[in-house]
């Protein structure tokens, strides 16, 4: 009787909560003025078909690059609390079907994983979802053998050589056009509208963050898995 009360005043206290949204809500019929700006700077100054790719990549470019620090310094801190003290033997197998399975959609994943954050400026995604792609094909993998073994210089290599010309790419804006130019990306050529080779270096940007996303990622669901 008490649960069943709980959970009365919990839906009540929810209803409550929403009804203020609901009653205030109200639809535009044109967007705002800052809204305006982002999605003809997208189209005009930086020839992208994706708004939320402008506003992520330029516009909002320090905020993303402070997502991908606080990933860094999660795996970090992952690598270092769940460090390997010893090895001990793993025995367990998987399903023939999941081994075959891991075997035929790794690859699909991965270059699924690569068209994503490569076209982000032209079809919804990016770095970010094409990176997690990615490292689901790794842990299909590491379902499918957990005996399995990553080679770690790759994985810290890919994750360092992303994260570096990353900044670079945000420094030669400065060097370029101007102190308020980081992670400009007219340094490149902005290519023609709706063109894989467009948008300047936003493609570029959205490579490495894919890059080291899928390291990172990887790196934490290998040591997650243990010895």
């Amino acid at each position: 009787m008490i649960k069943r009360i709980f959970i009365l005043l919990a839906l009540v206290g929810l209803v409550l909560m929403f009804i203020p949204f609901l009653r205030d809500f109200d639809f535009h019929k044109e967007l705002s003025k800052l809204s305006s700006q982002y999605v003809e700077g997208s189209i005009n100054d930086l020839n992208t078909q994706n708004v939320v790719t402008s506003v992520i990549v330029t516009y909002r470019g320090l905020d993303t690059l402070g997502e991908v620090t606080v990933l860094f310094l999660t795996t970090a801190g992952v690598g270092f609390l769940l460090r390997k003290k010893k090895a001990s033997l793993k025995t367990r197998r998987s399903s023939e079907l999941l081994q075959t399975a891991s075997q035929f959609l790794f690859v699909l994943i991965i270059l699924t994983g690569i068209f994503i954050f490569t076209h982000g400026h032209l079809t919804p995604g990016g770095g970010f979802q094409g990176g997690v792609l990615i490292t689901t094909a790794f842990l299909l993998l590491i379902l499918a053998d957990v005996n399995l073994k990553f080679n770690y210089s790759i994985l810290h290599f890919v994750e360092s050589f992303s994260g570096v010309f990353y900044v670079m790419i945000g420094l030669f804006g400065f060097l370029i056009l101007g102190m308020n130019s980081f992670l400009d990306p007219t340094i490149l050529p902005l290519g023609n509208y709706g063109k894989l080779l467009s948008a300047g270096a936003i493609p570029v940007i959205y490579s490495l963050i894919g890059l080291k996303v899928g390291s990172e990622l990887t790196t934490i669901i290998d040591k997650m898995g243990g010895e």
